[in-house]
């Protein structure tokens, strides 16, 4: 038999976030973003959940290989765009649409030799100071593209730095609409926060034009799967967003401890009084984060205990004290629920989970590793 270990992915859940995307922001289309093989849950396993989306946005050729593969005929979105000429030959191939950022991807347009003109997205940098344009210069790469006759349609796109935070995007909403004015071409600004945040309050309470957030595509990211893009500010329930993901194991041990024993490597926890605890079969190989400490959140039988010590390659230690206490039978073989949705319907959210490890639900999810086996349910 298998290692207990399991990632299951809840379409219907995939549905219902999407559909949450689209309340927020009735009026845009939007792109299910689906870079870093679908947030970690697999391109293949998350596509029939996001299958209504308007298109697809995602980082390289072979995932938009694998998505044309799976029957998708609408947009495909290339969101860092080209990284050499010859990848143009299959954006001609697999009709896809692709982000200009930099001169250098102008350049490869100028050189392609093509029959098909290309629909790509200009970037702007309008503060996040990774991709793009200056707005100094944002003109005149428009200039120069609309002159190609290898570029059909020039859409306009930024991203925000700070949707998420006190700063919001003001200040970059206003760069941007003041460098794209009277520009043509459809607009795409709003990631999962700006989505969640701030796209309702604008359009029931903006004066001024230049801080329209107006967009004709939003890119809805780690919202789809079920993590708050401003997490602990809101969590997931606050936005009404569902779990995509559970990741699930059972203990698999029992060991009765007295006071002064320890648990683990490094022997960092040390029990202050008798104790009973549950190895489970998970560990940092499988994706769950080794600085966990003591007192990370987890689901034993549905119900919310701790664990003790140090998290290892392929087990960890969880409190089983205070749930036997409570009348419950929880030994070898129970169910454990490291994140998401317990059979009993009980919710552990990742961003928890990932809280007390000092980092995002973003990189839990795209940390599971290859060796847990995954399946699909609704």
């Amino acid at each position: 038999m298998p290692r207990p270990i399991l990632a299951t992915i809840h379409s219907a859940a995939l549905q219902h976030n999407l559909a949450r995307a689209r309340q927020a922001a009735p009026d845009a289309k939007t792109w299910a973003v689906v870079k870093a093989n679908a947030y970690g849950h697999g391109i293949e396993r998350a596509f029939e959940g996001l299958r209504s989306a308007d298109g697809f946005a995602l980082l390289d050729l072979e995932e938009a290989q694998r998505v044309r593969a799976l029957g998708w005929r609408g947009p495909i979105l290339l969101l860092e765009g080209v990284f050499e000429t010859r990848d143009l030959e299959l954006c001609s191939r697999l009709d896809l649409w692709h982000t200009v950022h930099c001169d250098e991807q102008i350049d490869m347009l100028a050189a392609h030799k093509t029959n098909l003109p290309h629909r790509v997205f200009l970037k702007l940098n309008s503060g996040m100071n990774r991709l793009g344009f200056t707005p100094e210069r944002f003109r005149s790469a428009w200039a120069r593209l609309n002159a190609l006759a290898q570029v059909d349609e020039i859409s306009l796109m930024t991203h925000f730095s700070d949707a998420d935070g006190a700063r919001g995007i003001i200040h970059q909403t206003r760069v941007f609409n003041e460098v794209t004015r009277d520009l043509p071409g459809e607009r795409t600004l709003s990631n999962s926060a700006a989505t969640l945040r701030h796209m309702t309050d604008h359009a029931a309470t903006d004066s001024d034009p230049q801080d329209s957030l107006v967009s004709d595509w939003i890119r809805p990211g780690i919202l789809l799967y079920g993590s708050s893009p401003d997490h602990p500010q809101h969590t997931s329930a606050d936005w009404g967003l569902l779990p995509t993901m559970t990741l699930s194991s059972k203990i698999i041990a029992t060991q009765a401890i007295d006071t002064g024993a320890s648990v683990g490597y490094g022997s960092n926890f040390v029990a202050d009084k008798p104790m009973t605890i549950g190895v489970v079969a998970c560990g940092y190989a499988d994706g769950y984060p080794r600085v966990c400490p003591t007192g990370t959140p987890i689901l034993v039988a549905g119900q919310r205990t701790r664990t003790l010590g140090r998290v290892s390659m392929d087990m960890l230690a969880v409190d089983l004290t205070p749930l036997l206490r409570a009348g419950l039978s929880v030994g070898f073989g129970t169910e454990v629920t490291l994140w998401g949705r317990a059979s009993n319907a009980a919710v552990l959210s990742i961003d928890e989970v990932a809280h007390a490890a000092g980092t995002l639900g973003y990189e839990l999810m795209c940390a599971l590793a290859r060796r847990v086996p995954a399946q699909v349910q609704d």
